[in-house]
């Protein structure tokens, strides 16, 4: 160091102790508040983001929210046997729950193409579960009224999937937009060719999903969300003028997401309502 350079290292001022403490205890504050964000969306009680406050959509066979994130850990046995991969883990940017299992229909839906509700065989906890403990009352309008029937499973000698309860309900949200309601068709692939999502399709291979983009529609009338979804009598298409008709979700929809995530229109003109209840035919 050059002696002018120790000369004004010399004369610059110490730092006081009252201001070092300061200091350190800002530095100590910023350190405990991150930990117990992070610490707090680990167990997935408060989202990460002020603004996450609609409901999110859970694998099927979850529990009732609250009982769904003190059963949780974690721990993405459900994620590693989805075949579609619809199930993600939240991110800390997400909103989610650092962690905790979601799903993002318009993304990829489940369309349950394991047959079994895996997801439900594969949770450790009883977080997913086909039947809830005695204790837990179902809510009003999420018990459905049989067991759904899935349509790749229908020629099968039991076609039914062991799912008690919805775990969400579909809904027509922009009827003005739907193509049906227009009395228009489709013709193309669903998504456009830079889509990511998957789904099964029995015609093509009833074990293997494949990209939606590989599968191009030619429909006179467009009715991908009742031919594409995966339980049977779920939604249906009603006349609704001359050449016109308009979706119409039934008691036995899931809230699987699968029409929301085929609906080739964008934004879509269907959604699921995560952990919606029934109340029927609107």
């Amino acid at each position: 160091m050059s002696d002018d350079a120790v000369r004004k290292a010399a004369k610059k001022p110490a730092m006081s102790i009252e201001k070092a403490q300061k200091a350190r205890r800002k530095f100590l504050q910023s350190v405990g508040l991150t930990a117990g964000v992070v610490g707090i969306s680990l167990l997935g009680y408060i989202p990460v983001k002020a603004n996450a406050q609609a409901p999110i959509l859970r694998p099927p066979g979850s529990l009732d929210e609250d009982d769904f994130l003190a059963s949780c850990i974690k721990c993405g046995q459900c994620v590693q046997v989805c075949p579609v991969e619809a199930i993600k883990l939240g991110d800390i940017t997400d909103g989610f729950g650092l962690g905790v299992p979601y799903i993002k229909a318009r993304d990829q839906a489940c369309d349950f193409s394991c047959d079994a509700v895996q997801c439900i065989l594969a949770c450790p906890t009883g977080a997913l579960t086909y039947d809830k403990p005695d204790f837990m009352e179902p809510r009003s309008g999420m018990p459905l009224a049989h067991a759904p029937i899935l349509k790749a499973k229908e020629n099968d000698p039991e076609p039914s999937l062991n799912l008690k309860e919805r775990f969400g309900v579909a809904r027509l949200d922009k009827p003005d937009a739907c193509l049906a309601v227009q009395g228009k068709g489709f013709k193309g692939v669903a998504r456009g060719a830079a889509f990511t999502g998957t789904m099964r399709y029995i015609d093509v291979d009833r074990w293997n999903p494949i990209p939606v983009r590989e599968h191009p529609y030619e429909r006179e009338v467009c009715d991908l969300c009742v031919t594409e979804c995966p339980i049977k009598d779920a939604i249906a298409l009603r006349p609704f003028g001359p050449g016109r008709f308009i979706p119409v979700v039934q008691e036995q929809c899931v809230g699987c997401g699968v029409c929301e995530m085929i609906c080739p229109v964008e934004p879509t003109a269907i959604v699921v309502d995560a952990q919606a209840t029934w109340k029927g035919e609107a």
